[in-house]
């Protein structure tokens, strides 16, 4: 391998090493303005798109140990982040909503987990993670709300009942 693919490759591996996820599409039919809006929706959902050789992520991929479902054939795009692999999914989804089906997502990989497409839409369908977080939260904080409430009930209703008889003028009997 010449030195310019081995430098490529070695950047490739170390942007697949630092994202949890990557998302591999076939951008056929997309101009030059419509990548770069692609783009630029992804980095708002805090990923990246990036055309690659398909030899050189072949051998990126390998070398992170990454077994790919088949062949790599015509172009591919492949898509990282840090963040939430749901908001990439969501960012792709509906550019190609816009653009007539294009981008097609072919596969992916999360935490070295192999993605076919429809499992890709399928996370594209889910919440963010700051939602499920806070359905999350809010599951586990039902009960200890309704407990405590069960447990200040016989207090409030003593506190009830002596207030009124205060308002009626009578003393509270003693215990």
């Amino acid at each position: 391998m010449r030195a310019e693919k081995q430098f490529l490759t070695q950047e490739y591996l170390a942007r697949l090493n630092a994202s949890p996820f990557f998302l591999a599409v076939d951008y056929t039919g997309l101009k030059v303005a419509q990548l770069t809006a692609l783009r630029r929706q992804l980095a708002e959902a805090g990923a990246e798109l990036h055309v690659v050789k398909n030899t050189v992520f072949r051998h990126a991929a390998k070398q992170a140990g990454v077994e790919l479902p088949g062949p790599l054939e015509g172009p591919v795009a492949v898509v990282t982040g840090k963040k939430d692999v749901t908001l990439a999914a969501k960012a792709l989804k509906a550019f190609a909503a816009a653009e007539q089906d294009k981008p097609k997502v072919r596969f992916g990989y999360l935490n070295n987990q192999r993605l076919d497409a429809s499992m890709v839409m399928a996370l594209a369908e889910l919440p963010s993670r700051e939602v499920l977080q806070a359905k999350l939260l809010g599951l586990l904080q039902t009960p200890a709300s309704r407990l405590v409430a069960l447990l200040n009930t016989p207090a409030s209703q003593l506190a009830r009942v002596l207030q009124a008889k205060a308002a009626k003028g009578e003393a509270p009997a003693a215990a």
